[in-house]
């Protein structure tokens, strides 16, 4: 009887433990964040919001501030996922043209007849950044430039968002990662530019649901340099998913390469 109740008793700890370790912790909406939350759902939550769009077409009223004087112009974007961003910006009359890929950027302004031409290589070494085509996409969509599902990453804790730093990363910008409590959206991200005094925040300030997919409506970038800031604000006012896009980009004859 003792033997058989000791087999019982070891049967049953060892189905607490298994099923202990093979469950997952649910991460709710809730108004207020969790204090140590479990990470690894929470970035299964926050992945599970980003949209899944492949191709996107939307009109942005955007405004350019550097503090003295603010400029507005209208942009059409154009976007293939994981392949082209096309942008098309006018002041009454198209001004300009842009067109990133995987391999580079491509641009043109009508006013002074310039082009550019060149990789990311070329215009991150001007900057000391990294940046690269994913990052351009997700800044556009409102998904992390740095993605927390991957690699180890931190709670901060804060009483009004839930906040991710990534853990163990020296190489590259490092991001601080605001995310809403209830729906798990990304609401701001933060960078030092390493090497420099610049710290540039993009802030989600609303967003728009569409076909059943998450997009920001509004998108706020500053760069701050020591005592001087520059802002864009970035709003969208007509967002759509085609079925079918074209990206209509040729540098005129006669306009000058500018070179860095």
């Amino acid at each position: 009887m003792i033997q058989r109740k000791r087999i019982v008793w070891v049967f049953t700890l060892g189905t607490i433990l298994l099923l202990s370790a093979c469950k997952t912790v649910a991460v709710l909406p809730t108004k207020t964040p969790v204090k140590k939350v479990d990470v690894a759902s929470l970035a299964s939550k926050i992945k599970g919001t980003y949209p899944k769009v492949d191709k996107l077409r939307s009109r942005i009223r955007a405004v350019y501030d550097d503090g003295k004087r603010a400029q507005q112009v209208i942009i059409q974007l154009r976007m293939q996922a994981q392949q082209k961003i096309w942008m098309s910006a006018s002041m009454v009359i198209p001004i300009a043209k842009l067109l990133i890929t995987k391999e580079g950027v491509s641009f043109y302004e009508k006013f002074q007849k310039n082009y550019f031409e060149g990789d990311f290589e070329l215009i991150n070494a001007q900057f000391n950044t990294s940046f690269t085509f994913n990052d351009f996409e997700n800044l556009l969509l409102g998904k992390p430039f740095l993605d927390p599902n991957l690699g180890r990453w931190k709670q901060i804790s804060n009483p009004q968002y839930y906040i991710l730093i990534p853990q163990g990363r020296k190489a590259g910008l490092q991001p601080t990662l605001f995310f809403d409590p209830t729906t798990f959206l990304l609401k701001e991200q933060r960078f030092l530019i390493p090497g420099t005094l610049q710290n540039l925040t993009i802030r989600y300030t609303n967003h728009q649901r569409i076909q059943g997919e998450n997009f920001p409506q509004k998108i706020e970038i500053t760069l701050v340099d020591g005592q001087e800031t520059q802002k864009v604000t970035l709003e969208f006012t007509r967002t759509d998913i085609p079925s079918a896009i074209y990206f209509p980009f040729e540098i005129p004859e006669g306009y000058k390469q500018i070179s860095f």
